[in-house]
This record gives structure tokens, C-alpha cells and sequence, in this order.
């Protein structure tokens, strides 16, 4: 009887302890509030408004022009503009910054952002914060757009940001990740900046189907970090398409990388990278297409090389690199070798070059192809001799290079060169 007694008594407590955790919740839920910004409302001011509202909150913010800054989100906070309201910074330095975990920003028009020479002043900056949100979101007359600084596990959204960047030194990048982790950037239009997106010390991280174009220097700078994805970007005008530096397990999808022309310009830059993936990207009209520089064991398969000037253009120190099932269509120059060593291997590429034939019809030339032409190694040497390219001269000297190989590497051949282009 005493033991019966017992095992009611801990049902009781257990049904007790439900109803008051139900009661807790119910409670909470209760505390959560809407609170509308306006000019003629209780809250006039977005800044005051977050400084009142507890967390998990939600502040509406009505169509008018804020003039506000330095505005702090230091709890979990949602903050939605209807019709797009402007905060207007007034150029007086950085407008949000968001230190607490949980924050929603969506649908604001921000102008004005500080300049400084010793402060990275952003429209929006995320600092050690973690499952936020930034969507929607349109940026003007910028300094740098959106940064996370130790920011995890957030995501960047249908943003667009538009600068007015005319040299380096005196402007910020659009979106930049530093030192951050697993961060989602989406949907986002980057125009007219320094870099377009930036990734320093930044693991992790997917970039997909964002358009970054007539940016000074970059539209996709990766520097110090290691197995983020980019695909289905587009790069277009910039000073450089993307630079890939110092990282490693590097995943490059389905990106477009079109006319980005300069004496120095190049679709992508690759510098100490190991262990990549490159696949079905195109790189049309650039003067280079790929620039590689001490990087091993990268695969590149099913890539388009369109129009460029350079298709890929090899500086040295890269091994053990793998070329399959590319197409290298009317390019000037489809590879350039500053050495006579190889280590990488071309096997089962499209070259709109290739003169051989295939007398069996198995799709395959029965003649290696050799990529390296002797102009493109006379031409890396001494850039005037550019003005040569159509001269007949030049072609004698490639074919006598090419029947006697002295300057280019002899090791260098697709040895089953495809006779049709790879769709």
C-alpha cells in the first residue's frame, strides 16, 4: 500500500510539472509583442524601439526616411520594413549592428554609410553572432554592405547592393565573411564595390546563384578558407571574375564567368589552392580565363573556355592536375606553360584547334593534340610580340615547334582528343 502510495504521488508530481512548463510557455509566447515604428506613432524611432522591445519581439517599421545610426540589436529581434523605409546614416558611420543570436533583418533601404580610414563602417554588421537572417535588403552609397565578424550559421539572402566605388583604397567590399562558419549567400545582386564578395578565415560556407559584376577588384575574392561551395554565380565585368588564395577543398559549380578584361584581368585566379573541384563553369571573353599558380590535385572537368584571350594560363608549381572532357573553343591561346615540366594530365578535351582525324569514327582523334604553342611562350616572355598573333610567321613557328618540340613541354598532349564538342 505504502509503494502504490509513492507511485501516485511521483505521477501527481510529473503531471505537475507539465502543466507548469505548458503554463511557462503559453506565458512566454505572451510577452512576445509587435511593436510598429512610425512618425506618428507610440515608437517614432527605430533605435528607441529596440531599446525597448524584449526578446524574441518582432518591430514593424513603417515606409519613412529614419535618420539614425549606430543602431544596436543587442537581443533576439525581428525587424521588418514595410515598402521599404529608408535609414539614412547620414554618412556619421556604421547604421546596424547586430550582437545577439536569433535576428531577422528583412526589407529596409539603407543609404549613407560612414567612411572612415581606420573603421570598416557597414550597413549591416553581424559580430559573434549566430541563426540570423538578412533578406531583402537593399544598400546604397556604401562604405562595406553587410559583414559578419565571427558569424555562424546565418543566412544572406535576396539582398542587393549597389556602390558608387571608383578606386580601391577609399572603399569597402559588398558582402564580406570574416572569420565565420557555415554561412548560406543566396540571391544577392553586388554591383560597383571593392570586392564583391569576400571570405577571409571563412569555413564552410555556400555561395549560390549571386550575380557580382562592375566591381573594381574582385566579384569573389576567397582568401584563408576552406571547403566552401560557389555555383551558379555570375561574374561579369569586374576588375578579376573570382580569386581563390590559400585555401583548399574548394567546390566551383556552374559559375559564368564573362568579360572581365584588363592587362591583368583574368575569369578566376587560383594561388595556393589543393584539392579542388572545378566543373561545367564557363568562361567567356576574359583575357584569362583561369590563372593557376602553385595549385595541386585540382580536377577541372566539363568547363567551356570561350573567346578568351589566355584559356588557362599556367604560371608554375602546379602538379598532379587533372583536365577532362573540357572544351576549349576559339580561344587566342588554349594553355600557357612557363616550363618545360609536366605533371598534369589532359585527356578527352574538345580543342577547336585540333587538325587531326579519326579515321575509326569513335569520336576520338587518332592524333595527340598539343595545346602549348611556342608564340605563347615567346608572348609570356615578351608581351609586345602580342601584335604578331595573325601574322603567318607565327604559324610556321608553332608548327615547327609542334613537329620538334625545344621550348614547350614534349610531355604536354591529350592523347585522345575528342572530335566533337561536349554539350
Amino acid at each position: 500500500m505504502y509503494i502504490r502510495c509513492i507511485r501516485y504521488r511521483i505521477t501527481k508530481f510529473q503531471k505537475f510539472l507539465i502543466t507548469i512548463l505548458i503554463i511557462g510557455i503559453h506565458t512566454t509566447a505572451s510577452y512576445s509583442n509587435t511593436l510598429i515604428v512610425c512618425k506618428t506613432c507610440t515608437h517614432q524611432t527605430i533605435t528607441e524601439t529596440v531599446n525597448t522591445a524584449v526578446a524574441y519581439d518582432t518591430i514593424i517599421i513603417k515606409k519613412e526616411t529614419y535618420k539614425e545610426y549606430n543602431i544596436i540589436i543587442d537581443k533576439p529581434l525581428t525587424l521588418i520594413g514595410k515598402n521599404y523605409p529608408t535609414i539614412d546614416g547620414e554618412r556619421q558611420g556604421e547604421i546596424i549592428t547586430i550582437v545577439s543570436d536569433h535576428v531577422t533583418i528583412d526589407g529596409l533601404f539603407i543609404i549613407n554609410v560612414g567612411t572612415s580610414y581606420t573603421e570598416d563602417y557597414a550597413a549591416i554588421r553581424v559580430k559573434k553572432s549566430k541563426d540570423f537572417v538578412i533578406q531583402n535588403v537593399v544598400l546604397e552609397k556604401l562604405f562595406f554592405g553587410i559583414y559578419l565578424e565571427k558569424a555562424r550559421d546565418g543566412k544572406v539572402y535576396h539582398n542587393k547592393i549597389i556602390g558608387d566605388a571608383v578606386e580601391e583604397y577609399n572603399s569597402g567590399n559588398g558582402i564580406q565573411l570574416w572569420y565565420s562558419k557555415n554561412i548560406t549567400i543566396e540571391h544577392n545582386f553586388v554591383q560597383r564595390v571593392r570586392d564583391g564578395i569576400y571570405l577571409e578565415f571563412s569555413d564552410d560556407c555556400l555561395i549560390k546563384n549571386n550575380v557580382s559584376s562592375h566591381n573594381i577588384r574582385y566579384g569573389l575574392h576567397f582568401m584563408f578558407s576552406n571547403k566552401d561551395t560557389y555555383e551558379d554565380n555570375t561574374f561579369e565585368k569586374n576588375g578579376a571574375g573570382v580569386a581563390v588564395m590559400f585555401s583548399k577543398k574548394i567546390k566551383m559549380s556552374r559559375n559564368f564567368f564573362k568579360e572581365n578584361w584588363g592587362s591583368a584581368s583574368y575569369g578566376m585566379l587560383l594561388k595556393e589552392i589543393n584539392d579542388a573541384e572545378i566543373s561545367e563553369n564557363t568562361f567567356e571573353e576574359n583575357t584569362i580565363g583561369i590563372n593557376i599558380e602553385g595549385s595541386n590535385r585540382i580536377q577541372y572537368t566539363k568547363n567551356n573556355f570561350i573567346n578568351n584571350g589566355w584559356a588557362i594560363k599556367v604560371r608554375g608549381a602546379c602538379y598532379t592536375n587533372i583536365f577532362v572532357q573540357n572544351n576549349f573553343l576559339n580561344n587566342s591561346f588554349d594553355i600557357s606553360y612557363n616550363s618545360k615540366l609536366n605533371d598534369n594530365i589532359f585527356n578527352n578535351n574538345y580543342w577547336s584547334k585540333y587538325t587531326g582525324y579519326d579515321l575509326d569514327k569513335n569520336g576520338i582523334g587518332d592524333v595527340p593534340y598539343r595545346p602549348v604553342k611556342l608564340f605563347s611562350y615567346i608572348v609570356n616572355r615578351t608581351p609586345e610580340t602580342i601584335i604578331l598573333l595573325r601574322s603567318l610567321f607565327i604559324d610556321i613557328l608553332d608548327f615547327s615547334e609542334k613537329v620538334s618540340p625545344v621550348f614547350t613541354p614534349d610531355k604536354l598532349l591529350d592523347h585522345h582528343p575528342l572530335i566533337h564538342k561536349i554539350e
